[in-house]
């Protein structure tokens, strides 16, 4: 970027693993701040995961240093915690209690700093549940959002992170919230952030939906749609596509643009809540006459006409998405571990624009303690001193 990063200037020191609290730490990061990641001298274990866990390190771990210490030897602890007294922020996500163990929690060290900026990121916010080991899954299934997801009887998980790529955001705003009000009070403050309430943020439409209506909301499979047209149609040669039309204008425009003279001229179609209870009678029409048109066709008349579709993707399809490209939303990164460390890759970016810019990439997803010389240099350790951490396995 050419124009200044909003949090340039700003120190931030994670203790983070697997997804969300990494996702906060790179929010921080991308907006300028300078983000130690500690590992622990075996290295984050999400560097090596197979399957859907192999995207993890190198998609938010971009942006930062890394560091390896052993917080088990005093030594270690003492490294982290004078990293800890020189930063803005700290971010955590390991178990409760984990952190006051190593004397790195935010009670022990806001006496000596009490301008820190300390992020707690749990599965639960302090309460009954909060000593139970939570995943993104576990949120899901107890949140309301896997039955919100699946079909009735079948609870699915949405797929991706949701809660965890969410939850490491509402942490970063609250980073964020904190630092304007250090900047009024000269305090920092602790912020907590968790999986659980992450969830019921976003299933809380169907809650005031059923505190409103005393209907329970369906499954989204399910659901009475507040619009007559919002569904994925089967067109021709088995293509899919996404078409909708959500207001009485959008209805016309979309008769006019497929010929529908005679649905246009029916008085049982003439509002949208007119539509939706007429669903059960209109939905095979439209089915029907939508499936002797390609998906081509169909996304080139609705693009033309200014309603809304969607081609079916797969996030491999991305790659080549032409609005991506035209937009700078990907931006190649160096993978750090691996067969194909050392080669690149293309990333996402932060969803938004500083100055008209995307907030881009300024470090690579760095190696297993990579900058642990220059960052111990920089907290004072001389030569010999760093040789003596690393004779008694504190760092690496």
């Amino acid at each position: 970027m050419t124009a200044p990063l909003p949090l340039a200037g700003l120190k931030a020191v994670e203790f983070t693993h697997m997804v969300m609290g990494p996702t906060c730490g790179m929010v921080l990061a991308d907006m300028g701040a300078e983000v130690v990641k500690v590992e622990p001298i075996e290295g984050d274990r999400t560097r090596h995961l197979l399957g859907a866990g192999a995207g993890f390190f190198p998609m938010f771990n971009r942006n930062k240093k890394s560091i390896a210490i052993d917080l088990r030897q005093p030594e270690g602890a003492e490294v982290a915690r004078r990293l800890c007294l020189a930063a803005d922020v700290v971010a955590e996500n390991f178990k409760p209690g984990t952190m006051g163990k190593y004397g790195l929690d935010y009670a022990a060290l806001s006496p000596a700093h009490p301008r820190l900026i300390y992020v707690s990121l749990k599965g639960f916010l302090p309460g009954p549940y909060e000593h139970r080991t939570a995943l993104d899954e576990v949120v899901q299934m107890m949140g309301g959002l896997a039955y919100m997801t699946g079909r009735p009887g079948d609870p699915l998980r949405a797929g991706t992170s949701v809660n965890d790529i969410m939850g490491g955001m509402f942490g970063a705003i609250g980073a964020l919230g904190a630092l304007v009000q250090r900047g009024i009070t000269g305090r920092g403050m602790e912020v907590q952030s968790a999986l659980f309430e992450n969830n019921v943020f976003l299933v809380g439409q169907h809650m005031l939906q059923y505190a409103i209506t005393g209907v329970p909301a369906d499954p989204m499979p399910n659901r009475i749609s507040a619009w007559a047209v919002y569904d994925v149609f089967t067109v021709r040669n088995g293509e899919q596509i996404f078409l909708a039309a959500v207001s009485d204008a959008q209805w016309l425009t979309f008769c006019d643009a497929l010929g529908y003279a005679d649905l246009k001229a029916e008085p049982a179609y003439a509002t949208n809540n007119q539509r939706v209870r007429a669903r059960p009678q209109l939905l095979p029409v439209l089915r029907e006459r939508l499936a002797l048109r390609s998906a081509a066709e169909l996304a080139d008349l609705f693009e033309r006409h200014g309603l809304p579709f969607a081609p079916i993707r797969k996030p491999e399809e991305l790659f080549d998405d032409p609005h991506l490209l035209a937009t700078g939303g990907l931006a190649e990164v160096r993978l750090p571990d691996g067969e194909r460390a050392g080669q690149t890759a293309r990333a996402t970016l932060l969803p938004f624009t500083l100055d008209g810019q995307r907030p881009g990439v300024r470090l690579d997803p760095p190696r297993q303690g990579e900058h642990t010389d220059d960052l111990l240099h920089g907290l004072g350790y001389a030569a010999g001193d760093i040789a003596a951490l690393r004779a008694r396995h504190a760092v690496a």
